[in-house]
């Protein structure tokens, strides 16, 4: 069974950084997508950004472009979301996203299995 472990969140000034980490177990992930995605109150679920473990493409929202990194760790097993410069905006909970497929996706129905989220507070 595919299990997702979120870790990193937390409380954080406006213009500073954190690393998200997503734990992944229960299954090889050489074939799959991992993401993550992020939802604020009140707001519906949106796509952050996604990388293929096979070979480390990614892909990145718009509104992270050139702020974010997604990376992975073969040996640990475990992706990596790296935020830089944060704004009040990116406040929600994240969540890490795995997807059976080779083709990377942003909507979230494309994604098979999800991890329990971690909160991120971005304070102005």
């Amino acid at each position: 069974q595919v299990q997702l472990v979120e870790s990193g969140g937390g409380l954080v000034q406006a213009g500073g950084s954190l690393r998200l980490s997503c734990a992944a177990s229960g299954r090889t992930f050489s074939g799959y997508i991992m993401g993550w995605f992020r939802q604020a109150p009140g707001k519906e679920r949106e796509f952050v950004a996604a990388i293929r473990w096979s070979d480390g493409y990614t892909y990145y929202a718009d509104s992270v472009k050139g702020r974010f990194t997604i990376s992975r760790d073969f040996a640990k097993i475990t992706v990596y979301l790296q935020m830089n410069s944060l704004k009040p905006e990116d406040t929600a909970v994240y969540y890490c996203a795995a997807a059976l497929t080779k083709w990377i996706g942003v909507r979230s129905e494309e994604y098979n299995y999800w991890g329990q989220g971690t909160q991120v507070t971005v304070s102005s």
